[in-house]
């Protein structure tokens, strides 16, 4: 590590990944406009969310082994650069496919960003700080997904939902030249595999390593469990406190602002739990908001659930997320991607079966089930954590 981790750099990538993680939604609030505009269904209008999530899902396999063969920072500087490209796109966007395409690119690009600042972190950051750093990052990513909802809303109902792309155009052209601009000062990990560029070969290899394995279905299991569940706690206070919808997805959003207190606590947690036990009472915790979400007559009890869902999630998923910079140093941009490419992949299987429960057993059961798994998932991940630890120093 031959210069320090700045904080002016962390700010820039934490940036970054809100204008990444705020593109995901920020359509959700057009859809009626974009179905009449274009003369299409409603749900064909949410092609426009599908295109971006499969663009992005499909990528995060490229994307790793080229940030470890070409530099990670460069890479996700430049992809942030083309994000403009791609929502400019939509902004003149003259038929629905267009739109589509356009979303397609954004979502392509946008794909670079989230992992290899991860990556890029775990290059050039101590691992006793990794976890306080990535925690830092972590709010431009926990900002983004709800300043989405807010922001797309917000232009929907002012000038137009196109407005959403000229603020996300401007947003990542500023971002992306001030990220190139960095590129002198900025450190890239020495000894990067030279020669051609190899894609399934860096894949292979991260999957070869059994602790990889590990911590690459645990996340799975994580995504498909936390974001299937809370996927559907709206429709529960809707059904269960007579909520409407605005208010439904007010209290749930309160997840946020327990995922900020555990970035504020990040630090003193790490040094005073230790990964093993932060990994055991993030599962526990997430159970326990499970429980407060089915138990509690009141709706107001629900807001402090939120909240403890969203501190419980990363008192969990910020352990994973370190390893996750760790399972595979040689190979880091290809490890982190695999490993956002698995928390993708189980939100999708999540959602997708926590519909089926819904519809065949009733919506109650989708926590019912995550306040069972959750627990044995952070107990599991707990044990697998201490014994990899305890292997480690018996090799050194």
């Amino acid at each position: 590590m031959s210069k320090p981790v700045s904080g002016k750099v962390i700010f820039l990538l934490a940036l970054a990944a809100f204008a990444s993680t705020s593109a995901f939604r920020v359509l959700d609030p057009a859809l009626p406009q974009l179905s009449e505009e274009f003369n299409v269904t409603t749900g064909r209008a949410a092609d426009v969310v599908t295109w971006f999530a499969l663009a992005y899902g499909l990528m995060l396999f490229f994307y790793g082994p080229v940030g470890d063969r070409f530099g990670k920072f460069r890479t996700l500087a430049v992809a942030t650069l083309l994000c403009a490209g791609g929502n400019l796109f939509v902004v003149f966007a003259q038929s629905f496919e267009m739109v589509l395409l356009g979303r397609f690119i954004s979502g392509g690009t946008a794909a670079a960003i989230v992992p290899l600042s991860m990556a890029w972190i775990g290059d050039h950051v101590t691992y006793k700080d990794r976890q306080a750093t990535l925690a830092k990052f972590m709010i431009g990513t926990i900002l983004g997904v709800s300043a989405g909802l807010v922001v797309g809303g917000l232009f929907t109902d002012t000038v137009g939902w196109r407005g959403s792309f000229v603020f996300l155009t401007v947003l990542y052209t500023m971002v992306g030249g001030w990220l190139l601009m960095q590129m002198r000062q900025v450190p890239e990990r020495d000894g990067a595999p030279r020669g051609r560029l190899q894609v399934l070969a860096p894949i292979k290899s991260v999957l070869a390593t059994p602790w990889a394995r590990v911590v690459l279905f645990v996340v799975f299991i994580e995504g498909a469990m936390v974001f299937g569940g809370l996927s559907f706690v709206p429709a529960f206070l809707q059904a269960h406190h007579g909520l409407s919808s605005t208010a439904a997805g007010l209290v749930t959003g309160l997840f946020g602002f327990g995922a900020l207190f555990y970035v504020a606590s990040a630090r003193w947690l790490v040094i005073g739990l230790g990964e093993v036990k932060l990994a055991v009472a993030g599962g526990w915790a997430l159970a326990l908001s499970c429980v407060m979400y089915l138990g509690t007559d009141h709706w107001y009890w629900a807001m402090v659930a939120s909240m403890v869902f969203g501190f419980a999630y990363y008192l969990l998923h910020a352990v994973l997320q370190t390893n996750a910079t760790q399972m595979t140093p040689a190979l880091r941009g290809t490890a982190v991607s695999l490993f956002a490419s698995c928390l993708f992949g189980g939100q999708a299987i999540g959602v997708a079966g926590g519909a089926f429960v819904v519809d065949t057993f009733g919506i109650e059961w989708v926590l019912v089930i995550a306040a069972v798994v959750l627990p044995l998932l952070g107990m599991g991940f707990g044990y697998a954590l201490a014994v990899n630890k305890r292997d480690a120093l018996v090799g050194d």
